[in-house]
C-alpha cells in the first residue's frame, strides 16, 4: 500500500511539473507578446501609446518617454529588429539597431543598437530600463559640446533623461554640436 502512495504523490508531482512548466511557457509568451508591444510603441513616436504601454511602470516613465522623443528627434530609423528574448524569468531583452542623425553628424558609418530591458511582475511591465552601445566618440562628442558649446544645449536640453519637455529639441542641438566638433580640430583622427 505504501508503493501505491509514493506512486499517487510521484504522478501528482510531475503532473504539477508539467502544470508549473505550461504556465512558465504562458507567462513567458505574454511577456514577449507584451515586450514587442512596447518596442511598437516606442517607435511608433506616438508618446500617449508608449505611457499606455508603461501604465505599470510609472518610474520608467520620464527616461523612457524622453528617450522616445529624442529618438523621434534624432530620426532614429530601424535597420534591424531582433525578436525579443527572455532574459530571466521576469525579464525580457529587446534590441534594436538603428541609424540616428547623431552618428551621420559625425560622419561616422555606424548603426547603434538600443537595447531595453523589460521588468515584469506577474503579467506587467514594471520598469523599463534602456541602454546603446554608443562608440567613445559618441560620448567625447557630448563631454566636448558641453564643454564648448553650453549655450547651445542649455535651454532645449533641460532636464535631460529625466522627462525633460524638448527632447527633440535637444537632440537637434547635440546634432548640431556633433557636426561641430566632427570638424573641429579636437575630433579624434582615425
Amino acid at each position: 500500500m505504501r508503493y501505491f502512495g509514493n506512486l499517487n504523490l510521484a504522478i501528482f508531482l510531475l503532473i504539477m511539473c508539467q502544470f508549473a512548466n505550461a504556465e512558465d511557457g504562458s507567462t513567458s509568451h505574454n511577456h514577449l507578446q507584451k515586450s514587442e508591444r512596447l518596442i511598437d510603441a516606442f517607435y511608433s513616436f506616438d508618446k500617449d501609446r508608449l505611457e499606455d504601454a508603461l501604465t505599470f511602470a510609472k518610474d520608467s516613465i520620464p527616461n523612457v518617454v524622453f528617450y522616445q522623443g529624442w529618438a523621434k528627434g534624432g530620426n532614429y530609423k530601424i535597420i534591424k529588429r531582433q525578436p525579443c528574448f527572455k532574459k530571466k524569468l521576469t525579464v525580457i531583452r529587446c534590441s534594436i539597431t538603428v541609424q540616428d542623425d547623431l552618428m551621420l553628424a559625425l560622419g561616422i558609418d555606424f548603426n547603434v543598437t538600443d537595447t531595453f530591458e523589460i521588468q515584469f511582475n506577474a503579467s506587467n511591465i514594471v520598469s523599463v530600463d534602456t541602454s546603446s552601445n554608443d562608440l567613445e566618440v559618441f560620448w567625447q562628442a557630448r563631454e566636448w559640446v558641453k564643454k564648448t558649446y553650453p549655450e547651445l544645449i542649455e535651454v532645449p536640453c533641460k532636464g535631460i533623461w529625466n522627462g525633460g519637455p524638448t527632447p527633440g529639441k535637444c537632440v537637434q542641438a547635440m546634432v548640431e554640436g556633433y557636426a561641430r566638433f566632427s570638424k573641429s580640430d579636437d575630433f579624434p583622427k582615425q
